[in-house]
């Protein structure tokens, strides 16, 4: 994958010694597309190759941080052939972020769906704001979580809970998200106010030395992660053969409640 990719789909923003990579589809809810997964590949890379930053804040532009996956990958009929690439770029990403040799914070406003919780789950710390919405929710259209969340949640609540928030799927406020222990904070009032306090609270610290812990757990945890990723990619490719991910699209397209047949 070229670090020189170019989009306007997602935005580099410098501040010091932060640098803030936001996801620039606010029209689609930033769903991410392969534009979108590419070019924060990118933006991380360059990131990580450069001594002037010690902290990278992910976020959304608009009213959400991602709702996920885009719809029209989802709804597609592609073969294995044209899976497996974009379910290449997802592991690329979600491995260049979780082992970024910096601090790195998901600032969730909105909607953090699928995919896009994914990825806020493979960030250090995840702020939410109060109003924000948190799902999980693959199971709702016959699918499984990818983008390592099977590693990311079991790590976070365990394994009993992790697989309970799989297969509930629900969305979640941002208050039930932290008692779960899935997110860090909930912004008392302005999210960018919180996200300044613990931007402030970190620079003051010895970072260097807390990005030295986070690289010696990430490359512990590195082997597995990169199995689950694998095992994600060959189990969605099998779910999306099923009958009831067929049912699930349908549904979703004419705004009912599935009927799954748990085939």
């Amino acid at each position: 994958m070229s670090i020189n990719f170019v989009t306007d789909k997602v935005n580099l923003k410098v501040d010091g010694r932060v640098a803030t990579v936001e996801m620039n589809r606010p029209e689609a809810l930033n769903a991410m597309d392969t534009d979108v997964i590419r070019g924060l590949v990118c933006k991380l890379k360059e990131i990580g190759d450069s001594d002037d930053f010690d902290i990278v804040v992910l976020t959304g532009k608009g009213n959400a941080f991602s709702a996920g996956g885009d719809i029209k990958t989802m709804l597609s009929n592609m073969n294995e052939s044209d899976f497996f690439p974009v379910m290449d770029c997802i592991s690329e990403l979600i491995i260049t972020l979780y082992s970024i040799p910096k601090l790195t914070i998901s600032a969730i406003s909105g909607a953090a769906a699928g995919l896009g919780f994914s990825l806020a789950l493979a960030t250090d710390y995840i702020i939410a704001d109060k109003t924000s919405k948190l799902a999980m929710n693959f199971i709702g259209i016959g699918l499984i979580p990818d983008g390592g969340a099977h590693f990311f949640l079991e790590k976070r609540v365990g394994e009993t809970k992790a697989k309970q928030i799989i297969w509930d799927g629900k969305m979640m406020g941002a208050e039930e998200a932290l008692k779960l222990g899935l997110i860090q904070e909930v912004a008392e009032d302005v999210i960018q106010e919180s996200l300044d306090a613990r931007l402030t609270d970190w620079l003051s610290r010895p970072v260097q030395a807390m990005i030295k812990t986070k690289k010696i757990m990430a490359e512990k945890n590195r082997p597995q992660l990169l199995k689950i990723l694998e095992l994600e990619k060959y189990g969605q490719q099998k779910m999306r053969e099923t009958l009831d991910h067929q049912e699930g699209i349908k549904a979703f397209i004419e705004k009912r409640k599935p009927k799954f047949i748990g085939k």
